[in-house]
């Protein structure tokens, strides 16, 4: 047998007490990896990658609150991932947090994210 997607959706605090695991049987995982990152505000945001075999790629973060599951859509450049009215962009190790329904001059809601060194 199989074994079927789990993902882990991690708070911000990246406390253990909060995740929920997620199972999609038909969506099978072929890697995660769990990034975390320190932003220019002084926040700092975990984020959890999930690769599946059919080359699907999600990213799951929580943000103002909610525990969200973004999909990967194409870009221009870099990963994009979306999900509700939110965008999760990266490039190489920076990573920025868009609200799309925020003004199109506001800034993002986590700006110049910097991937930490493991």
């Amino acid at each position: 047998m199989k074994k079927s997607t789990a993902f882990i959706f991690t708070s911000l605090v990246a406390q253990a007490a909060f995740a929920m695991p997620l199972t999609v049987p038909q969506i099978q995982t072929a890697s995660t990896q769990t990034t975390r990152y320190d932003c220019k505000d002084g926040k700092s945001v975990s984020v959890q990658y999930t690769n599946t075999r059919n080359h699907q790629s999600f990213a799951a973060l929580t943000v103002d609150g909610r525990k969200l599951l973004f999909v990967n859509v194409i870009a221009g450049s870099g990963a994009k991932y979306v999900a509700d009215q939110y965008t999760w962009w990266t490039k190489g190790p920076q990573a920025n947090l868009y609200d799309e329904m925020a003004a199109k001059d506001s800034s993002p809601l986590l700006a110049d994210c910097e991937a930490r060194k493991k």
